[in-house]
């Protein structure tokens, strides 16, 4: 659907005892590569949540393939998969320097209130700029 690409290097403090990346950190990364998807399409996370719309991940997998170390720059593909009701999916690759898979992951988000946590329809604008950038009305 939509793909974008975010690059980072691994930090010293996001490594552990065994001298690679912790898994904890794949979640934070993943989750800038993915908001940056969307602010590259002119969507931010903060003109959603003004919107009284929350996003939080309802599931999450991961598929550690390689390790990866300290200050390795990285590449994380992220794509928008797809966008439906009141969820959207997403996918990850993370490449090493030589472009080796290293990690494969995948999130499901909804969109809730902010202020009552139930399910609500994404905002309009997050939507048409989907569209926008995918030429679908779906």
């Amino acid at each position: 659907m939509i793909t974008y690409n975010y690059q980072f290097r691994v930090a010293y403090p996001d490594t552990d005892q065994m001298g690679t990346m912790h898994h904890a950190n794949y979640v934070k990364y993943y989750e800038l590569a993915r908001w940056e998807l969307l602010r590259n399409i002119g969507v931010s996370y903060d003109s959603v949540e003004k919107q009284g719309v929350m996003c939080p991940v309802i599931t999450m997998h991961f598929r550690f393939i390689k390790p990866t170390r300290y200050d390795e720059l990285l590449t994380v593909k992220t794509t928008l998969k797809k966008l439906k009701g009141v969820r959207m999916w997403f996918t990850y690759e993370l490449f090493n320097e030589k472009n080796e898979l290293i990690n494969e992951a995948e999130t499901e988000l909804a969109f809730v209130g902010r202020d009552n946590w139930k399910p609500c329809p994404p905002p309009d604008f997050l939507v048409k700029a989907i569209q926008a950038k995918t030429g679908s009305d779906k």
